[in-house]
């Protein structure tokens, strides 16, 4: 069970809570091998390397 409000929240309370919940673009860097973007700290999608070194083997 949870519990119950006594009072109502105003809508401008209600609303100021949520003022944080907003979305956040991703971060993306370029890949030192390849040039496409990635998200920083992890493995290339494209190519496969981290760091400028192949991690996983990529079959095109």
């Amino acid at each position: 069970m949870s519990i119950c409000p006594k009072n109502k929240h105003s809508k401008a309370r209600r609303d100021s809570h949520r003022a944080h919940w907003k979305m956040s673009a991703p971060a993306l860097v370029k890949c030192s091998k390849c040039g496409a973007l990635m998200v920083p700290h992890r493995v290339c999608k494209k190519c496969g390397s981290y760091n400028k070194r192949e991690i996983i083997a990529v079959g095109e």
